[in-house]
C-alpha cells in the first residue's frame, strides 16, 4: 500500500486531538464517525432528507428545535432532552424525514465536523454505505485527501480506522496513479482493513465502541453499519449544512 507516486497524497487522522498536525486548508476531508453519526447521515439521505445541520453544543439544539427544527442528538449513546431522536441510522429512515432539514448533535461525529469547518477545505462524509461514491467524489475533487477519523472522544476508533483502511485501498487502487500515501497511519490503517476486510462484521467484535453500544441496548445498527455501499450519497458541507450532491 505504500507508495511515493502520484501527484495527491491521502492522510489518515486517528483522533481530533492530532487533527492541527494534518490540518490543511486545501484538501479533501473525509469525515468518518461509523458508530453511529456518519451512517445515519447516509441513511437520513437515502431516504431523502432535504439537508442536516450539524451542531456541536446543546445550546444550539435548543435555539433550533425553538425556531421549529426536527432535532436529533445524542451524548454517550443517550437521547439528547431536546431531541425527537438520537443517531441511530434507523431513526432517519421514518418517511416523514423526507424532503426535510434535521439538525444533528452527537458525541463525536458532529464535533469533528465543527473542526473542520472553514478555510478552502472540502468536507465529505463517509461510512461504509457509501465508501465507493465518496471515494469517487474525493478523488474527482484531484486535491490531497485527509481522512478524519471522530473516534470516542478523542481516542482511537476501531471502526473508524476500518473505514479509513477501506478508503484508502481503494483510492490507491482506483485512482488511476494520482493517488499516493507514505503516511503512516494511512498504511496502517490499510493494513488493518486487509485483516478485516472478507468479515469486517466478525472482525468488529473486537472494538470496545462496539460493546458500549451494545451495554446501552444500541448494538442494533451493527449489520447495517458495517455493510460496504449500499447506497450512493455523497454528503458535503455546503456553509453550515450538510447536502447529498449526488441527491439530483
Amino acid at each position: 500500500m505504500y507508495s511515493e507516486h502520484g501527484k495527491y497524497p491521502i492522510e489518515v487522522c486517528f483522533s481530533p486531538l492530532s487533527w492541527p498536525l494534518y490540518q490543511q486548508d486545501n484538501a479533501v476531508v473525509i469525515v468518518t464517525d461509523i458508530f453511529r453519526a456518519t451512517t445515519a447521515m447516509c441513511a437520513a439521505f437515502q431516504n431523502k432528507v432535504k439537508s442536516i445541520i450539524p451542531v456541536a453544543e446543546i445550546s444550539e439544539s435548543i435555539a433550533y428545535k425553538e425556531r421549529g427544527y426536527i432535532v436529533s442528538g445524542e451524548r454517550d449513546g443517550k437521547t439528547l432532552d431536546c431531541a425527537e431522536f438520537g443517531n441511530s441510522p434507523f431513526n432517519f429512515m421514518e418517511p416523514r424525514l423526507t424532503g426535510q432539514t434535521v439538525v444533528m448533535n452527537t458525541t463525536n461525529g458532529t464535533q469533528a465536523l465543527k473542526m473542520v469547518k472553514g478555510g478552502n477545505n472540502l468536507v465529505g462524509i463517509g461510512a461504509f454505505t457509501n465508501r465507493d461514491a465518496i471515494c469517487e467524489w474525493a478523488m474527482a475533487q484531484q486535491r490531497p485527501v485527509i481522512i478524519f477519523c471522530a473516534g470516542w472522544k478523542n481516542r482511537f476508533s476501531m471502526e473508524d480506522t476500518l473505514f479509513a483502511g477501506a478508503a484508502v485501498e481503494y483510492m490507491i487502487e482506483r485512482g488511476n496513479g494520482e493517488f499516493h500515501t507514505t503516511c503512516d497511519s494511512a498504511i496502517a490503517s490499510a493494513d488493518l482493513w486487509n485483516e478485516a476486510k472478507y468479515n469486517p462484521r466478525i472482525y468488529i467484535e473486537k472494538a470496545a465502541h462496539r460493546h458500549r453500544l451494545q451495554k446501552l441496548g444500541l448494538d442494533d445498527i451493527l449489520d447495517y453499519s458495517m455493510q460496504l455501499n449500499t447506497n450512493q450519497c455523497v454528503p458535503v458541507m455546503n456553509g453550515d449544512e450538510i447536502v447529498d450532491v449526488n441527491g439530483g
